[in-house]
This record gives C-alpha cells, sequence and structure tokens, in this order.
C-alpha cells in the first residue's frame, strides 16, 4: 500500500496532466473494507455526484471527467449519483462513460419515482445513458418504498443490479430505516453521519453492523454547513496524533473510525479536495476517547 505523501505525489503529478487518456495513469492502491454479504472490497472514500452534476448544463463535461479520473487514479472506485433532468442525465452519462471511464467504477445510482411502472422506466433509462449496469441501486429517501424496493428486487433477480438497498438523509429518518433493516435485509445502506450529525451512532451503523449490510454514508460535510462553521477556526493541534491534516479530514477520520462504515461518500467539485479527501483513509483513525473529544470540539464552534 503507498504511504500517504506518495498517494499524494502520485495522484497530484497524474491530475495536472489532463491531456491524458482517461485509463493511462496505473491506479493507486486504496485502504478498501469489505461488502459483508459478498466479501467484495471497496475503497473507503467514494464520490458523491450531487454539486458536480448540478452544475453541468452550465459548465459542461470537462471539470467532472476530471473529477471522475482523479477519483479512480486515486484508487477511489465508488461513484453515487441519482436522475434529475433528461438534459443532466444525458451530461452525466456521456462524462460517465467517457474513455471507458465507467468500467472502473462501482456505480451507485437510485429510482426516484412513484409507481411500478415509473420505476421501472427509470431504471431502463438510467442504465442506457450510463453504459452499464448499475452495481448499486437505491430506493431514495424510502421514496414509495414497498413498490420501489419490490421493483429492485425483481431488477437483482433478473442480473440488472449486483446489489441493492435504500438511502436516508435525515435524523428523522433513521427509525424508518431501521424498519426496513430488519424486515428486508438489504445489501446496501445509506445514511447520513458526521462529526456533527451522529446519531447514526446509536442505531442504524450497530443494526447495520448486526445484520451483516454494508453502509454508505452520505452528509459528511452537512451539504456544505459543515465548513461553514469551521470557517477561520484552528484545527485542534492534537488533531496530528491520528493524522488529521484539515478539518474535512477531521469529519472523514471520524466516520471512517466506525467500523460498521463501508464508504463515505465526499462531495465536491475540485480535483485537489478530492485528493484530500482520499488522503483520508491513509494513517491513522481516532479512537473512542478521540472521537469523544472530537465531538466536544464541534458541540463549541
Amino acid at each position: 500500500m503507498l504511504s500517504r505523501r506518495d498517494f499524494l505525489i502520485h495522484v497530484a503529478a497524474w491530475t495536472a496532466v489532463p491531456s491524458l487518456p482517461a485509463r493511462a495513469a496505473p491506479r493507486s492502491a486504496h485502504p478498501s473494507r469489505p461488502i459483508p454479504k459478498t466479501g467484495e472490497p471497496l475503497p473507503v472514500v467514494g464520490l458523491g455526484t450531487t454539486k458536480a452534476v448540478s452544475q453541468l448544463a452550465e459548465r459542461g463535461t470537462s471539470e467532472f471527467k476530471m473529477l471522475l479520473r482523479t477519483l479512480l487514479d486515486g484508487g477511489g472506485k465508488v461513484v453515487d449519483t441519482w436522475p434529475r433532468s433528461a438534459t443532466q442525465d444525458e451530461l452525466t452519462g456521456e462524462a460517465l462513460q467517457a474513455g471507458g471511464l465507467v468500467q472502473d467504477m462501482f456505480l451507485a445510482t437510485k429510482v426516484d419515482a412513484v409507481g411500478a411502472e415509473a420505476g421501472r422506466a427509470m431504471l431502463e433509462r438510467t442504465r442506457r445513458l450510463y453504459g452499464k449496469r448499475s452495481d448499486l441501486i437505491q430506493v431514495i429517501s424510502l421514496r414509495d418504498l414497498k413498490t420501489q424496493w419490490s421493483v429492485l428486487k425483481e431488477w437483482k433477480d433478473a442480473d440488472k443490479a449486483r446489489y441493492i438497498g435504500a438511502t436516508v438523509s435525515s435524523d428523522a429518518d433513521h427509525e424508518a430505516m431501521m424498519d426496513f433493516i430488519r424486515g428486508e435485509r438489504p445489501d446496501f445502506i445509506q445514511v447520513n453521519y458526521s462529526v456533527v450529525e451522529t446519531q447514526a451512532e446509536t442505531g442504524v451503523l450497530p443494526l447495520a453492523a448486526d445484520l451483516g449490510i454494508a453502509v454508505l454514508i452520505n452528509r459528511p460535510f452537512m451539504n456544505g454547513g459543515y465548513f461553514s462553521r469551521v470557517r477561520g477556526v484552528a484545527l485542534p493541534d492534537w488533531a496530528a496524533e491520528f493524522d488529521c491534516h484539515s478539518w474535512a479530514q477531521f469529519s472523514l477520520k471520524y466516520i471512517l473510525a466506525h467500523p460498521a462504515v463501508t464508504c463515505v461518500l465526499t462531495e465536491t467539485t475540485k480535483p485537489k479536495h478530492l485528493l484530500e479527501n482520499l488522503g483520508t483513509a491513509y494513517g491513522r483513525l481516532p479512537d473512542a476517547e478521540t472521537k469523544r473529544r472530537m465531538r466536544e470540539v464541534m458541540q463549541f464552534i
């Protein structure tokens, strides 16, 4: 496994040369964790695409392609996205398929529809535009859950998806997610969790661990609200004790220290920030006492 320093040098050197073909650079090793149901290793830092995709219609696909290339060359693999407007979906598909990028990804998509036929139509359209069957399909925000979960089980049985699951992004939905987990035992769940939003520690995460369910984490930076909170505040000196070098890594290290977490989805539109996020996976993670101190710090900011 590369050291954190070698990883940053390797990837930074490559991303400085965007004219290279998408698959020209060797992939770096990256710390991974197994998907409980299959043992398949998954890199622990991935990419949520909400912010990047929202800019496609205005900015075009070149920046998004570079972001995806940076993720893959840095050893990352997990890309999480979901259907939006027709224009954005087409541009997303163009970027994902550029240079065969999508073939190297663990592609997580979502169904955001009401009714079985609408759900199937959305999934077919996503598969056509993205040029690959989804590795993971999720029912977004438990929307029309009973119907869409039946569709996803049908999709998996037909080998149109390797894994299926559901998402929430609010503490208020954790109880409903736990009811779903107990009843259906999905392959994956996606839930909000960070050094500020810690509720998942007391319910969803322990339950997922007990039942052998993989966990993707969203909102590690509270959709940007986290950075507004820490702006102008000095990072504690003792963060260096667990190889933490920025406020972004402060939250990501906290998240990755939980053993139930399979992968955390980071949101950014800048390759340099993505490299910083990927670097979080290297070095030490905080222990229980250090995590308590981290929560305490956030209470006073």
